[in-house]
């Protein structure tokens, strides 16, 4: 067969300019070896020829829709798996240019919007609590000294947001995109906010009203189901926690401007988000980008840190700090990854197989972008542009001190 002499081809030049630990076992009980070895770091599985196409161009996109599609079954460490996935994909791609990265934009209608979030978000709440921290932030955790565990990492990460920008009693929040409702719980109990939190998520707001139902902080706390761009008023302070890769790269100075425009003149606003490696901000290399818009975030977008800098005062904001938590996020998805695989079955069970392995490869995926510069994460503290410099601090102390 045809497929059959380019698999011998490819299988002899990896194994001559990368000599990798993976064995390849096809259905009819053929196998390959990509390399030297007594035993294999990594076994891929072809449980037929449908697979054949996708394994023959070995993209980040391909190998991951194959295994999501059970095509291709995987042994190993998960580590292993994800770390012989992106070698394989950089060995054998160089012809077309592995590292180049394609630049996609994508309408960001409030309907196609609240659409993506949906898709993303209401898996299920049990679904998030198993490999979440007790409070169930999904976004990147704060490791103050690098030993924390996760809860606790996580609430050193709000606390961290909320001294940064500088919350006091008797303050108005926004929090666009709330999550669950952690930083507004946290900045109500903690820090004597009035808060509103606006997310897009039926299961979202849900858990987060009934949890400040519990809680007793219904006078302190509005919890809503609502695009950040109907939102009215005038804030002390906004937070915007991973939201931003939601926008739109072409959106963001509008994004920007609308947080300006809700912001007061002597306010504070902090944008956290995932941003991209690439100076063009394109997507994750290697068709990364395409399996996580397919399978994980329909429609997301990644812009380089300086595209957001630029946006964010085209729009009317300046930034006043800026600080990189890449390794932080590496460690907290090395973290959400191990406690994913240690509660796998009730995970399949209610997600389904197909979601459960869309779900495993990504966030141990991306855990190794983190690790490896493939994508970074910066939190960006703004204020209004034109304002006098007396408004700003003089050093970054007043973040560490009287936590």
């Amino acid at each position: 067969m045809l497929w059959e002499k380019k698999l011998e081809n490819w299988v002899s030049g990896v194994k001559t300019s990368s000599n990798l630990p993976i064995r390849l076992a096809l259905w009819n009980g053929q196998q390959y070896d990509f390399g030297a070895f007594d035993n294999p770091s990594v076994t891929l599985r072809i449980n037929g020829p449908a697979a054949m196409t996708r394994l023959l161009s070995p993209s980040l996109d391909n190998l991951g829709e194959a295994y999501v599609k059970g095509e291709i079954d995987v042994e190993g460490k998960l580590a292993d798996v994800i770390d012989m996935s992106y070698a394989l994909a950089g060995s054998s791609l160089t012809t077309i240019g592995p590292l180049e990265r394609a630049v996609r934009h994508f309408n960001h209608s409030k309907k196609s919007d609240k659409r993506s979030i949906e898709f993303h978000y209401d898996v299920s709440n049990e679904f998030y609590q198993l490999w979440l921290d007790k409070n169930m932030v999904y976004s990147c955790a704060y490791f103050e000294n690098g030993d924390e565990d996760l809860d606790t990492a996580q609430e050193k990460k709000i606390d961290h947001i909320l001294t940064k920008i500088g919350l006091r009693p008797g303050q108005t929040l926004l929090d666009i995109g709330c999550g669950w409702g952690a930083l507004v719980i946290r900045a109500a109990q903690k820090f004597g906010a009035k808060c509103v939190g606006v997310t897009l998520s039926q299961n979202q707001f849900d858990l987060a009203t009934e949890r400040v139902r519990k809680l007793g902080l219904e006078d302190k706390i509005e919890i809503r189901i609502q695009d950040y761009r109907d939102v009215e008023g005038q804030f002390d302070r906004i937070t915007s926690v991973g939201m931003f890769e939601h926008v739109g790269r072409k959106h963001l100075k509008d994004y920007f401007a609308k947080m300006a425009s809700l912001l007061k003149d002597d306010g504070v606003a902090m944008n956290h988000g995932i941003t991209s490696t690439d100076p063009d901000s394109g997507e994750t290399a290697m068709g990364g980008g395409e399996f996580i818009d397919k399978y994980v975030f329909p429609n997301g977008e990644l812009p380089h840190i300086s595209l957001a800098l630029e946006s964010m005062q085209r729009g009317g904001l300046e930034a006043s700090d800026v600080e990189s938590l890449r390794r932080h996020y590496a460690r907290t998805l090395t973290l959400w990854s191990e406690r994913f695989e240690a509660h796998a079955p009730r995970l399949r069970e209610l997600a389904g197989e197909e979601r459960f392995r869309v779900w495993r490869v990504y966030l141990a995926g991306c855990a190794y972008a983190f690790e490896h510069d493939h994508v970074s994460i910066y939190q960006i503290v703004c204020r209004k542009a034109g304002q006098s410099a007396k408004q700003l601090p003089w050093s970054r102390r007043y973040m560490y001190e009287n936590r």
